[in-house]
Formats: structure tokens, C-alpha cells, sequence
């Protein structure tokens, strides 16, 4: 599922801001730099603070930020060959996930100031990538209390959940040539149950830097 959810987020999400004029977070271990335009922003990145405290994690997204910041362009290159070692315990992932939902949520705050001069898809993007998961969870809220109060079964909400996954699922098997990202419907019900009360425990204690 890790695998498969890497996939997506280089060969969906990143080709497509691509497509738009600025990929929003190159990867740290899949992301390169002209060494002049790094130099140039090196104090800015060694001193990442987040409310006045220092912030040693989301180091990509924050550097793609201060470049897009400076007038420097970011590319999405398809055929770009890069490893990197991934989480194989559910602890260790859960922890990266929550770095990363705070990295996601610090650096759109330093970004917004960005979205005016880019594409408007880039914009919907980046709202979409901050109010998804809590529209998502508020939905999931609802049904749940739907179920605990009425002791009826929210259909509605279960199978638009289901139809927006397997859409999703289907287009990646499609364009990945393999049925395997069928499988990847299964990281729904992570995202639900796991995911998305790191998510909202990141939003709560964007200065923490535990994790």
C-alpha cells in the first residue's frame, strides 16, 4: 500500500501540478537542485522556524516553498529513477504521517501568499489537499453519529466514499497497467480509521516538533 501510495503521489498528484506550472513539494530523496539556487536560499532552509522555534521536519516542502518563493521553477520529471527506505511498522509510519500532516499544514500557511501567481488548478490543489481530509472526517463524524443515534446505517455516505475510491483506484490501475492499485481501495480504510486522526491530532499541535 506505501508503495502504491508513493506511486500516485509522484505519477498523479506531482505530474499534474507539473502540468500547471510548479510542483508544490519535491521529495527529498527524489528531488534535485541547481546548486546556485540553493546557495542562495541556504541560510533561509538551515533556519526553518515554525512560531518562533525551530523546525527540523518537512525540510522538501519547505525548501519547494522558499524556491517558489524566489521566482525559481520546479519540474515533475516521469522518468526520473530514485529509491528512498520507507516505514515497514505501523508505529514508525504512523509517526512519519504525522510529520508530514504538519509539515503539509506549517508550509501551506507560507505558500498561500504564493497561489495568486500560479495556475488557479494549483490553488484548488492545495485547498483540496487541506480541506479533503477534513471534509472526509467530518463525513465520517456524521455517519458514525448517524449510526450511533438513529441505529440507522448511513448508506449514502458509505457508497459515495466507496464510488470516489474505486474511481480512483480504477483510473491508477488504467494508467499504471496494473490491477494491483485495485487494492490500494484497502488504504480507505486506513486513511479513515489511522490517518485521519493523525491528521487532526497535526492540526492541534502544529508547534510540537515530537514525532
Amino acid at each position: 500500500l506505501i508503495d502504491m501510495e508513493y506511486w500516485l503521489a509522484c505519477n498523479e498528484e506531482r505530474a499534474a501540478q507539473a502540468r500547471f506550472g510548479a510542483v508544490m513539494c519535491c521529495c527529498g530523496p527524489c528531488a534535485m537542485y541547481r546548486r546556485s539556487a540553493l546557495l542562495l536560499l541556504l541560510d533561509q532552509y538551515e533556519t526553518q522556524t515554525f512560531r518562533g522555534k525551530p523546525s527540523d521536519f518537512g525540510e522538501d516542502r519547505h525548501l519547494t516553498i522558499l524556491m517558489l518563493k524566489a521566482g525559481f521553477q520546479t519540474e515533475y520529471v516521469p522518468d526520473a529513477i530514485a529509491a528512498t527506505v520507507v516505514p515497514d511498522r505501523l508505529g514508525p509510519y504512523l509517526r512519519q504521517q504525522l510529520r508530514w500532516a504538519r509539515s503539509t499544514f506549517r508550509d501551506t500557511w507560507l505558500g498561500l501568499r504564493l497561489l495568486p501567481g500560479l495556475d488557479r488548478y494549483l490553488t484548488l490543489d492545495v485547498i483540496g489537499q487541506n480541506l479533503g481530509p477534513l471534509l472526509l472526517a467530518l463525513s465520517s463524524i456524521t455517519a458514525l453519529a448517524q449510526l450511533a443515534f438513529t441505529a440507522t446505517v448511513p448508506w449514502w455516505t458509505g457508497l459515495m466514499i466507496a464510488l470516489m475510491t474505486m474511481v480512483r483506484c480504477s483510473v491508477a490501475a488504467f494508467r499504471a497497467r496494473q490491477l494491483r492499485f485495485l487494492g490500494f481501495s484497502l488504504h480507505t480504510l486506513i486513511n479513515i480509521f489511522l490517518l485521519l486522526p493523525v491528521k487532526a491530532y497535526a492540526l492541534c499541535t502544529l508547534s510540537n516538533s515530537d514525532g
